[in-house]
Parts: C-alpha cells; structure tokens; sequence
C-alpha cells in the first residue's frame, strides 16, 4: 500500500490543507479564505494567527474522516514566505504548531518549505499540466502582496528562487484588491473583479497609465492613484469597462516582463503562478495573445495558483524519498 504527504499551508488569508499519495496524485484538498471585516483591505498577523489556529482542527477533523492517516508518511508545512535569511510572517506559526504535532504523533517526519516553494511546486509539478524539466524556468509569483518574476530551478530542498524582476511598490494583487474594495467588493476582490470583467462587452476607455518596465521592474502606485481617483468620481455603469481596462493592463504587463525577461536569460518557460494567477479573464487574455510565441507562458490549474497546500505536500513527498 502506498504512503501518503500530508501538506500544511497558512498564509496570510487562506488556510490550506492537502494529501497526497506515492504517485503525487492528491487525495484531499481543502482551502478556505479568512474572512475580513467588511470595508478592511486585510488582517493583522496576529488576527490571522488567530483565524488560522481555530480553521485547522475543522480541516484537520474532515481530512482524518476521509483519508486513512496511518498511512502519512511525511508531513511537510510552510514555516516563512520564501527561503531566504530572515523571511518571516507569524501567520505561518500556526501551520508549523499543527505540523509538529502531527508529524510527533504520527512517527513521521516533518519538513519545512517557504510558501513561494509551494506556489512553485503546485504549478510545476503537477502530473496533469505541461511539465518544466530539471533545468531553469521563469516563475511569476503573483498574489496578493507579492508581485516578483524569479529565476526558479529545483534543487534537494525544493526550489532555488532567485528575483530578477516585478514591481518596486504595490503588487498587483493589491492593485486589483484596493480597486475592488474601493467599489464595495468584499476583500480580496480578485474573483468579483474576474466575474465583472469577463461579464463586460463593451469598449475600454483609456483611463490607466502605461506603466514603464525597467530590467524587469515597475511602480503600480501612479496606477492606483488613477484607478482610486477615477473609481470616486466614476458612475456605478462606468465601472465594468475600468475593471475590463485593468486587467487588460495587467495582462500586457506581464506578456512583456515575460518577454524580456525570458530573452535576457535566456529561458524559454515562464510559469504563472499566485492568486492574480487564477483569473480566468487574464489567463485566457494571456493564453490568446502569446499562443505559439517564446517564451512558452504555462498556468496551472486556477484552484492550484492561489494559495494551497498541495504544492507543501508534493514538496513533502520529494524530499521524504531522498532521504
């Protein structure tokens, strides 16, 4: 019988936990939003702490109802944002608190990854999507407060992750969040400003900046001045074609990073990976327009870009068979 990875993922708004098995096929898959108090653009690490400690049991309890965990082998659980001397986030505690516990009373071994290794493993290695050899990719980490371009390999603890580019302020994960929030979507505004913006038929003004790309780099904060002043003085009809403009925006921006960047290193696969990363309107915007063009742009499957603890426990399955 087989042996199965139990992936643990805190971040700071979603709580994630999966299972998978000897095969890296996933078994058990849960992840949940925390909820934000109506009008707030995020929570405080120790109210995320908080959130996170009382979802887990919840998770934990349904995972012990539908898989046999007798059988876990390894527990693996992200313990800092990425992997790098002095990263840290106390949200990631309560992952880590429920690990060990596991892994103690299990038998088994626990190991640690950074939550950007997650996003890369969830994308790169999952057995049903285009498969990046052993070589060097492009990884574009696109969530809610982060937006870099990182040159990604995998090595014996998972992945090396080099940044090479991405924004010098805000993220775009932010950008599209404030703008929601500004229009009285509920936080994190990314899938309502997704719907409106794949319901809108009609023609975009010309309201946004183009924003300026420099070895990889640009500012989104001139954007969202423009985005926040135009949305106040904006009728309620006006605002699907400035949604519509926005992601339009957004997807350029990353079709030409992708570009540059990938020439410039000489790299011919770019993995879109983050919570931005699970917009239906910019993955097919993005799959249309550089069809057939190099660099090769690949998405992952959109429940595995956002936030999730599959990509922790294919990481966990990894490492436990060097050992």
């Amino acid at each position: 019988m087989s042996g199965l990875y139990l992936g643990i993922d805190t971040s700071n708004y979603k709580t994630s936990v999966a299972v998978i098995d000897s095969s890296n096929d996933t078994l058990f898959d849960r992840s949940e939003f925390l909820e934000v108090p109506e009008g707030k653009r995020g929570l405080r690490q120790s109210d995320a702490f908080f959130k996170h400690s009382v979802r887990l049991p919840d998770q934990i309890e349904e995972l012990c109802a539908s898989v046999d965990v007798k059988r876990v082998r390894a527990v693996g659980v992200s313990s800092r944002p990425r992997r790098v001397e002095g990263s840290y986030m106390p949200c990631f505690l309560s992952g880590v608190n429920t690990a060990r516990e596991i892994a103690a009373l299990l038998g088994v071994p626990l190991y640690e990854f950074s939550h950007q290794e997650g996003h890369a493993a969830a994308i790169i290695e999952d057995p049903d999507a285009p498969i990046q050899d052993d070589g060097e990719s492009l990884l574009f980490h696109l969530s809610g407060g982060t937006t870099e371009f990182l040159k990604c390999s995998r090595d014996e603890d998972g992945y090396a992750l080099d940044i090479i580019g991405g924004t010098l302020d805000i993220s775009i994960g932010q950008l599209i969040d404030r703008a929601g929030v500004a229009m009285g979507m509920p936080f994190p505004a990314g899938p309502y400003m997704d719907e409106a913006s794949l319901a809108y038929t009609g023609r975009t003004g010309h309201v946004l900046p183009k924003i300026k790309i420099t070895d990889g780099r640009f500012n989104l904060s001139g954007a969202e001045t423009k985005l926040l002043r135009t949305i106040e003085n904006s009728a309620e009809d006006e605002r699907p074609a400035l949604i519509r403009e926005l992601f339009d925006m957004i997807a350029s921006l990353l079709m030409a990073s992708a570009s540059s960047l990938a020439a410039e290193y000489n790299i011919s696969t770019v993995f879109m990976a983050g919570g931005v990363a699970s917009s239906t309107y910019i993955r097919n915007k993005i799959n249309t327009n550089a069809a057939g063009s190099s660099p090769r742009i690949l998405f992952g499957k959109p429940s595995l870009s956002g936030d999730n603890a599959v990509g922790i426990a294919r990481l966990a399955r990894r490492k436990d068979s060097q050992q």
